[in-house]
């Protein structure tokens, strides 16, 4: 998934030094960033609602009749070695085809929005937003191909796992070499997803948990809209 593979190096190109949060602090945010939005796009993705089915039969049924949602999420992230990182949490809302909003409301604010054209990311603490084409961003991942028309079957091969926690789950191993992470578990019950886990290639596995979740609300088109604020610098990753 390119959103989840791409170079996010705003220290690279041009992110304004800051005593208060370090280089590798700013770019594990960044990457935190990005993983909080593949969750997002997966959300969109996986547009349901059958309740007595297994996983694989929610995803389809979630895919095919869900075209917007919003909810809650906490997510919390370990290294190769089991460290913890702090956890995060917030408020997300996404659109077919193509339109999200991730918003990190702690331990730090952090909002990603993608009107369809391109993918901002904004962090008020550095006065900065990063600005990328969502074809870019998202134009050939197996995101993408969820966002759209795409089959599920020809982003990932998808395997039913073991009920656990009560959760039906389902793993979705991408077919693309280049997608950024090795696997994504996905939690279901009543026909929702509740639980995302995500490894990627680093042996990092981040862990988000859905909550609240609303299919097919009417969500303002302003939620999917971003004005660069006063003052912030404005870095353009094309």
């Amino acid at each position: 998934m390119k959103m989840c593979a791409m170079q996010c190096d705003p220290v690279r190109r041009g992110l304004r030094s800051t005593s208060r949060v370090p280089r590798s602090g700013r770019l594990a945010r960044c990457l935190s960033g990005w993983r909080g939005a593949c969750a997002a796009m997966l959300l969109a993705c996986l547009p349901g609602l059958a309740l007595a089915a297994d996983a694989r039969a929610q995803l389809q049924s979630f895919v095919d009749r869900v075209q917007s949602a919003t909810g809650q999420f906490s997510q919390e992230r370990t290294d190769a070695k089991g460290a913890a990182q702090k956890p995060q949490s917030g408020a997300f809302a996404f659109q077919r085809p193509g339109k999200f909003r991730w918003e990190v409301r702690a331990p730090y604010e952090q909002l990603i929005v993608s009107d369809g054209q391109h993918v901002y990311q904004y962090d008020p603490d550095l006065e900065q937003v990063t600005e990328r084409r969502a074809s870019q961003a998202v134009g050939a991942s197996p995101a993408a191909l969820l966002f759209g028309s795409g089959s599920l079957g020809d982003a990932f091969d998808l395997q039913t796992m073991p009920d656990r926690d009560g959760l039906q789950w389902l793993r979705a191993v991408p077919k693309t070499p280049d997608a950024g992470f090795v696997h994504a578990d996905i939690a279901f019950s009543d026909g929702l997803p509740r639980r995302l886990e995500l490894l990627d290639a680093f042996g990092q596995v981040s862990r988000i948990v859905f909550t609240g979740l609303k299919a097919n609300p009417d969500i303002p088109s302003g939620q999917f809209r971003f004005t660069v604020p006063d003052g912030a610098d404005l870095v353009k990753m094309d």
